[in-house]
């Protein structure tokens, strides 16, 4: 199998490990990887693509040219827009913090109050606005994107982040925020890891499945009643803090998944 790992140039060298590990696993797989970069493009006898941009356009092209994607285009869309997500949690009944699009700081009245560009990431384009004033400030940062806005909620900097695999749990993870209302592990949050109860996997399995993901982070805020709010999805999803929390190589378990589900879509 000859497959094609795709990163922006930028990620590429701020996810080098990953990419290793991938490269690596395929390697022990019988499998080919090759990393494309920015405007690359995958040739002919490409079986597969691993997308790992934030780029729904230029996924939806190359599936439109046949090629076996993972995650699929929809996936990459709705991901990546923040009231898309909202809106799938509504559809299926999963508890999600409310969100609105809101065009300017004259939308607003109630605060303290999280603004956020609805395709940002990693934490970056948040802001928790305590007066119209600092909204304002946002507004006027970000001109010209799509704003969502959120109401603040407590959740002492807490959120669980569940790797999905497929329709499995792959792992989960605790991340608490230190001097911030976020929680992500890149920007100096603490990670441990986390057990999902019978109901809390549940939710995960109905959103994957709604999906048909292959390999996503689904984020939650967890509340200090033990309830947990859907907050973002993440396609691509980083996997730093799964290698520090459990004992497997994420990279290893997604590229045995790619090879049974290409296996699979062959004898079928």
């Amino acid at each position: 199998m000859k497959g094609c790992l795709f990163y922006s140039s930028a990620e590429a060298v701020r996810n080098k490990g990953f990419i290793d590990d991938l490269i690596h696993s395929a390697e022990q797989l019988d499998m080919e990887l090759t990393l494309l970069v920015d405007e690359e493009h995958p040739d002919e006898e490409t079986d597969f693509i691993m997308f790992r941009d934030r780029n729904p356009e230029l996924s939806a092209k190359w599936e439109a040219a046949g090629f076996r994607l993972f995650n699929r285009s929809e996936v990459n869309r709705i991901a990546n827009d923040k009231f898309k997500t909202y809106e799938l949690a509504a559809l299926l009944g999963i508890p999600a913090v409310p969100t609105k699009k809101v065009g300017s700081a004259n939308d607003l009245s109630a605060f303290p109050i999280v603004l956020k560009t609805r395709d940002g990431h990693g934490g970056h384009e948040v802001s928790l606005c305590q007066s119209k004033e600092e909204t304002e400030v946002f507004f006027n940062k970000f001109a010209g994107r799509h704003i969502i806005s959120q109401p603040f909620v407590e959740s002492n900097s807490t959120d669980i982040r569940v790797f999905m695999l497929g329709n499995e749990v792959l792992g989960a993870v605790k991340r608490m925020g230190q001097d911030s209302f976020k929680s992500n592990y890149t920007l100096g949050g603490s990670v441990e890891r986390y057990a999902l109860s019978a109901s809390q996997e549940k939710e995960v399995q109905t959103i994957a499945k709604a999906l048909k993901s292959d390999y996503i982070g689904i984020d939650f805020l967890l509340l200090p009643d033990g309830r947990w709010l859907l907050n973002e999805l993440e396609d691509p999803v980083g996997a730093r803090s799964l290698y520090v929390t459990h004992d497997i190589s994420p990279a290893a378990e997604l590229m045995k998944y790619v090879k049974r589900k290409l296996e699979g879509e062959v004898i079928g």
